[in-house]
C-alpha cells in the first residue's frame, strides 16, 4: 500500500506560482506539475485576481509534493522557511546550486545557503553532513563546524577533510 502525504508544503507567491513551480520541476528529476487552479468570479472582493488566472499549482520534486500559490504579495519568504536539497556527489551539489541560484541574488550565504529569484532559500548540503555533525568525536564535529562555517558554497572534500583532522 503506497503511504499518502500528509504534509505539503504550500509556497506563496505574489503571481509567480506557475513560473516557480516550471522552474523547480526543470532541475529536478522525477518532478512535474500535477494540476493548476484558476481564480474564478467567486471571492474577487478578497483576493483581487482577475478571472481565470492561476491560483495554485500543484507540483512535485522528485516525489514530494508542494502547491504554489498567487496569494497577492501581503507575504513574502524569508529565511524562516527554506528547504534543503540533500547530494551525493560534488557534481550533484554543483549542480543544484548553480541551477537554483540562477537569477537569484548574486551574494550567497554562508553554510551552503541561497536565494533562488523567487526569493525562497535552500541549503544545498551533501548527505554526509549530518553524519559528521552527530560524530560521537566532539573535535571531529567541531573541526566540520569551523570548516562548514568558513564556506558558502559546501565543498564535500574540505569537510571530509576536517572531519579527519587533515584541514
Amino acid at each position: 500500500m503506497q503511504r499518502i502525504q500528509t504534509i505539503t508544503p504550500c509556497l506563496w507567491f505574489d503571481h509567480q506560482a506557475q513560473e516557480a513551480a516550471q522552474f523547480y520541476c526543470s532541475i529536478f528529476e522525477r518532478s512535474r506539475i500535477t494540476h493548476v487552479s484558476h481564480y474564478g468570479k467567486a471571492g474577487f472582493e478578497f483576493h483581487g485576481r482577475p478571472e481565470g488566472s492561476v491560483m495554485s499549482v500543484v507540483f512535485e520534486l522528485d516525489g514530494q509534493a508542494f502547491t504554489a500559490l498567487n496569494g497577492g504579495p501581503a507575504f513574502t519568504f524569508n529565511e524562516a522557511i527554506s528547504l534543503q536539497v540533500h547530494c551525493r556527489t560534488q557534481a550533484e551539489l554543483d549542480h543544484y546550486w548553480s541551477a537554483l541560484g540562477f537569477g537569484g541574488p548574486p551574494q550567497a550565504q554562508q553554510c551552503g545557503w541561497l536565494k533562488d529569484r523567487f526569493g525562497l532559500s535552500w541549503q544545498i548540503v551533501p548527505q554526509v553532513l549530518a553524519q559528521m555533525m552527530c560524530d560521537p568525536d566532539p573535535s571531529r564535529s567541531q573541526r566540520v563546524m569551523q570548516a562548514l562555517l568558513g564556506m558558502k558554497k559546501l565543498d564535500i572534500q574540505r569537510l571530509q577533510r576536517a572531519f579527519d583532522g587533515k584541514s
